[in-house]
Parts: structure tokens; sequence; C-alpha cells
């Protein structure tokens, strides 16, 4: 479908059902600074699954998901000069900011001190509500578009722009960017196993936390984790008693944070980018080691077009799993039951008609 006119085509939940089914709506027109994008691409994630089914209380619907978008620039503004019809950009989890605070300032617009303006279902400059990239187009400001590199895939592009930088973005901030030093990854799903491949290409020894044996051989030999342990054996884990520089936990389940925080060495760090219903651990677990429990989400603009780069240099590829728009309602379900290796990818270009 042609989207000159205004009209976009995309795939949008009506309730909390989540159900997706095609649905047409408006772009607004492409301002001064402004990329139109036709989508290409869009990754799946597990924010998909919480704002179509309504679990955070505030969706709104029609409800057009989706925040990992690769696409090729077919217009843009008469102020844009860092993007040109034809190529391949990425558009991540918020598409505006207030670009005055101290956070937007230092290129970390994600934590903008007025709200960052999220990619789908968040309030617009203009009123309207956002609608992601489950969609045949887009138009973005021009700061918060990135560029593909060119000898990059840009369908594996696509989960970088959420799992990617998610990942990405603490592993810088707390150097775990130091050869030699050791990491443990909890979870194998779509953040975990970038969360390997980045900690392989800076040089870490890699080890993985999971429930589940059967990630074991993946885990060591498709992403070259030197280490697997299965997290409820307890007698492997004591065995790991202070031997870790870093511990980033990618899963949603809940874990013992006692216990892995007795896996750091002193001063070590554990990142949660995973949700867990709670967090608890006593301080006598915290303080005498000088340990630190911390957050993070995605990342600032400047980062994550460092990111991009930094794996098309790496030769870091996403394991993806490649769908029609059709198949998204199924897509879904199977992200919940964790039945997917690693992300799903909507082929939007050759589906959405």
């Amino acid at each position: 479908m042609d989207a000159a006119d205004g009209n976009c085509l995309g795939w949008a939940a009506r309730d909390p059902s989540g159900l997706l089914s095609p649905y047409k709506f408006t772009r607004r027109s492409v301002g001064s600074d402004d990329v139109s994008i036709s989508i290409v691409y869009c990754g799946v994630c597990f924010a998909d699954v919480i704002w179509t089914r309504n679990k955070l209380g505030h969706s709104n619907y029609p409800l057009v998901p989706g925040h990992e978008i690769v696409g090729i620039v077919r217009e843009v503004g008469s102020n844009v000069n860092c993007f040109k019809v034809g190529e391949y950009v990425g558009v991540g989890t918020y598409v505006d900011s207030c670009r005055e605070c101290e956070y937007c300032d230092s290129e970390l617009e994600v934590h903008c001190s007025k709200g960052a303006i999220f990619t789908f279902d968040s309030v617009d400059v203009d009123g309207t509500i956002t609608k992601g990239g489950y969609s045949s187009h887009i138009v973005v400001h021009q700061r918060y578009c990135f560029r593909i590199p060119e000898n990059y895939p840009p369908q594996l592009a696509a989960p970088l722009l959420c799992a990617g930088i998610t990942v990405y973005t603490p592993m810088v901030r707390h150097n775990m960017n130091q050869p030699g030093k050791s990491l443990g990854v909890i979870g194998l799903g779509g953040l975990g196993h970038l969360a390997v491949k980045f900690g392989k290409a800076f040089g870490l020894k890699v080890t993985v936390f999971s429930t589940s044996i059967s990630k074991k051989e993946e885990a060591l030999n498709l992403l070259g984790a030197d280490n697997f342990v299965i997290s409820s054996d307890e007698k492997q884990m004591r065995a790991l008693d202070r031997s870790f520089d870093f511990i980033i936990n990618t899963a949603s389940g809940d874990i013992s944070f006692d216990l892995f925080l007795s896996l750091l060495k002193t001063a070590g760090v554990l990142v949660l980018v995973g949700f867990p219903s709670e967090v608890k651990f006593s301080p006598g677990n915290l303080a005498p080691g000088a340990k630190t429990i911390t957050g993070s989400m995605t990342g600032g603009t400047k980062q994550t077009q460092e990111m991009l780069d930094f794996c098309a240099s790496h030769k870091i590829y996403p394991e993806i799993e490649l769908i029609p728009i059709q198949y998204s309602n199924e897509a879904l379900e199977r992200l919940i039951k964790k039945d997917v290796k690693y992300r799903f990818v909507i082929d939007i270009a050759n589906s959405l008609k």
C-alpha cells in the first residue's frame, strides 16, 4: 500500500485480548526535521505483549506495537542533512524528547526529565498517540533515527534497537568491556543471547546461568559462552563463590539475589535489565563486598549509533526467526512461552499488503 497520501497500514490490538488485525491510520506529514521511513523489518519485543494486553493498565486502543524498526528513507525534511533517500535507517524505543534537559543535552534522551515519547502508545507533541513499527511507514524526527551500517544485514539490525542497546548500555556504563574479566548472564532469551555475544566481543569470560539444561549446547556452541550453569543446582552455584566481576540479569522470573550476590567479587556489579516481581536481598550480602545492584533501560541516541557500529565492526549478529505480519499473533503467544531462538523479526515489506 502506498502511504504517500498520509495513510498508513498497520496491525493493531483493539482491546486487552491483544489480538492484532489490520488497521488503517494517518501518519503526520513530513516536517522540516523529519525523516519518512518505509518500514522493511520490525523486531518483536516482550513490550509488544505487555502493551497490547494492557498489562500496565494504561494502553490506548487501537494500539500498533513495535519498537525495533528498520526501514528505507523515502523522504526527508528541508533541515535533514544526515540521512538520504534510499538509505537504511533504524528507529528504537522512543521517537522524541524535550531536547532541553540535562539528559537530552547529554544524549541520554531515554531519561528525558519530561519523559521520552515512546515509539508506540505515547502522547506525541501534537497530542496524538504514537503508533509503532507493525506498520507500512513511520515519520520520525531525525535526532531519533539511526544509520544502519552499510555492511550490516538490515533484518538482523532490528533486534539491536531494543534488545541490543538494552544490554550494551549497562555493559559500557559499568566497564564490562575489559578483556579477561568475568561476566555472568542470567537468562538466554532475546536479551541474554546478545549479552553473551557482546561479552565475547569485549573479551570477557562468559558464563550463562539458566534453569533449562536444553539451552546448554546452544549457549556454548552457537553463542560461544565459556561456561554453562544450571542456576537451580546449588552445588554448581556455590562452587562459583566470589568469581564474577559482573552479572547481568536478563530474566523476568524471580531469582535468589542473595545467591547471585555471593557470586560477585569485591566491587562486583549486578545489573537488572529484566523485571523480576521483586528485588529482595540481605544488606549483609551487599555492603561487606562493596557490591552494586543497579538497573538499566535501553540507551541514548549517541550510544545507540555507537552500538550499531560496534556490531557491524565486530560481526555481532542476533539469532532471529523471520516471520510474516500475519503470524504476529502466534509469535506473541510463542514469546510468552519463551519458544523463540532468539528474536522474532517481522518481514513487513514482503507481508504487509
